[in-house]
């Protein structure tokens, strides 16, 4: 039997919309909508459009006005009690005389956690948290993993035939999967921070990696990623075209040659040397260094050591397949994961929350990886 939704439920689903409008363009922040609701009629909405503008309740209450008196606000995510780039929200919304706040997640934030409640509840205000819990924290699982693991939220993208390869015993890869699949591709780049590819990808295939311009972009610089241990990305690559309005990073060893490094950043681009473990950029404090600069979110798209390197380390938090209806055959052919891999199949990763589409002719699979207890 399927339970019907309470009038608060409605209500905070009408703040999940209003949240995700922030997709994309909101980051390093999370994903924030309110909603201000009178005798049972919606007198004020807002939601946080990019970080350092108004927060979504102080929208909400602008637009609802003296209707705010006696009203209860629905908010997605815990009200903040900091100064930051803009006040408290909490102290606008006591001031507001807002008798009641229906939240969906408390903030992960150090400087919140809890506080807000905290403060509103010492002014008299009835809080109700943990409405649609999960799917408040599913919003903002980019942020959510951000404070909490000080790392970004890890994204593995792959794109692979029908027989798991994702190029052929020479390298090709263009193109395994359909245009639209391609499309879909590029629409991820678009709620993310950055993307990230190893040297040999570069290489192989000269990319830009560049987001596709629409009239709706997001404000906030996407940022390409090159892990190159040893600085062998060519100074005339494709990527260094653009890389004075558009962000290169590359991941080097702390040992790598100054030479290099300096020829690659005349290209514009910025050159950050990392911790060396077996040979390769510490992959887990390079994420850490990631973290330190903001960036969020990571889509890997290749190569596969990387990505094997990733899941290795249990770094991956969502994984976006798309299969195509193609053979490619082949003992040399290249699979998309490599690294050290499961000794038995008892350690391979279980992926949950599965969903898939079609995209063309081609199929869509995604889920979360489900790291067992070593």
């Amino acid at each position: 039997m399927i339970r019907s939704l309470s009038p608060d439920e409605r209500f905070m689903l009408e703040a999940f919309r209003l949240a995700k409008k922030g997709e994309g363009s909101v980051s390093p922040n999370p994903m924030v909508g309110a909603l201000i609701v009178n005798e049972g009629q919606i007198v004020g909405r807002g939601h946080h459009r990019r970080a350092g503008e108004p927060h979504a309740e102080l929208l909400a209450l602008q637009q609802a006005g003296p209707k705010a008196r006696g009203a209860s606000l629905y908010v997605n995510l815990e009200p903040c009690c900091h100064q930051g780039r803009t006040p408290p929200c909490v102290d606008a919304i006591i001031q507001a005389g807002i008798s009641r706040v229906v939240a969906g997640a408390q903030d992960a934030n150090p400087l919140v956690n809890g506080a807000g409640f905290k403060l509103l509840r010492a002014a008299g205000v009835a809080v109700m948290k943990g409405c649609l819990e999960s799917r408040a924290r599913d919003l903002n699982e980019i942020f959510f993993t951000y404070i909490t693991k000080n790392r970004p939220f890890i994204i593995a993208k792959v794109a692979m035939s029908l027989d798991g390869k994702m190029a052929t015993a020479t390298g090709e890869s263009k193109w395994i999967t359909t245009q639209m699949s391609r499309h879909f591709s590029y629409k991820l780049r678009r709620n993310v921070d950055a993307i990230m590819v190893g040297v040999n990808t570069v290489l192989a295939d000269d990319p830009e990696l560049l987001r596709r311009p629409s009239r709706t972009s997001p404000p906030r610089p996407f940022t390409r990623i090159i892990v190159d241990t040893g600085l062998r990305t060519p100074p005339w690559s494709r990527i260094f075209r653009t890389a004075r309005t558009h962000p290169v990073l590359l991941l080097c060893g702390s040992n790598a040659s100054q030479r290099r490094r300096q020829t690659l950043e005349k290209t514009g681009a910025t050159v950050l040397p990392c911790a060396v473990k077996d040979s390769r950029v510490n992959f887990p404090e390079a994420l850490r260094e990631l973290a330190d600069r903001q960036i969020t979110s990571v889509i890997l798209e290749g190569g596969a050591e990387m990505l094997g390197t990733a899941f290795d380390h249990r770094l991956v938090d969502k994984v976006i397949f798309f299969v195509a209806p193609k053979i490619i055959g082949g003992t040399k052919a290249i699979s998309p994961v490599a690294g050290k891999g499961a000794r038995m199949m008892s350690d391979a990763i279980p992926v949950t929350d599965v969903k898939w589409m079609r995209a063309g002719s081609d199929m869509v699979v995604s889920g979360r990886p489900a790291y067992r207890d070593r």
